[in-house]
């Protein structure tokens, strides 16, 4: 993916996780105004699936999105770490599990008229227990459901939340493409 460079660029707010810039820019078709960016690093997430076929579902709390949610395993890039690294360690964390294969699912952007995080999509096989580690700010329920009832939920819109739509929609496309799971 290429970004445009902007022409200038204004810091508005620096926090532990993202950066809030306005850009001015030039676009393609001539025009230059300004634009209001949230920088952020990027995350990975993990489409875990059990030799049962089921996959790995957090109820998680989150405050932005107006409560509970249902989400893949995921989370934020560290510096120099590789987005796959991201996914092994979430996994673990996240869900106490571990996974012996791991298979590309190809990136997503979250909400590109605004933000420039990317995210990293794995599918995750051979699953195998580990240590789980909530951080004191995650409120976790770890749930595993049937593959197909996940993919039901993403599309009914029982779930709602837009990289966990996208990692098990192409989950199951490379799953019956290929044979990528157990």
């Amino acid at each position: 993916m290429c970004r445009m460079k902007p022409v200038s660029q204004t810091t508005q707010f620096t926090g532990r996780v993202i950066r809030v810039t306005t850009d001015e820019v030039v676009l393609p078709n001539g025009h230059r105004t300004e634009l209001e960016v949230v920088h952020h690093p990027g995350g990975a997430v993990a489409v875990a699936l059990d030799a049962g076929r089921r996959v790995c579902l957090l109820r998680q709390y989150r405050y932005a999105g107006g409560g509970w949610l249902w989400e893949l395993p995921a989370g934020k890039l560290e510096p120099g770490e590789p987005p796959l690294g991201t996914a092994q360690r979430e996994l673990a964390e996240e869900a106490g599990v571990e996974a012996r294969r791991w298979t590309s699912l190809g990136t997503c952007l979250s909400s590109p008229g605004v933000f420039t995080e990317v995210l990293h999509l794995y599918l995750a096989s051979g699953i195998a227990p580990a240590a789980a580690a909530h951080e004191r700010s995650e409120v976790i329920e770890i749930h595993w459901l049937p593959f197909e009832t996940a993919c039901e939920w993403a599309l009914a819109g029982t779930i709602t939340d837009s990289k966990t739509i996208v990692g098990l929609l192409r989950a199951r496309f490379a799953i019956t493409t290929t044979s990528v799971a157990d």
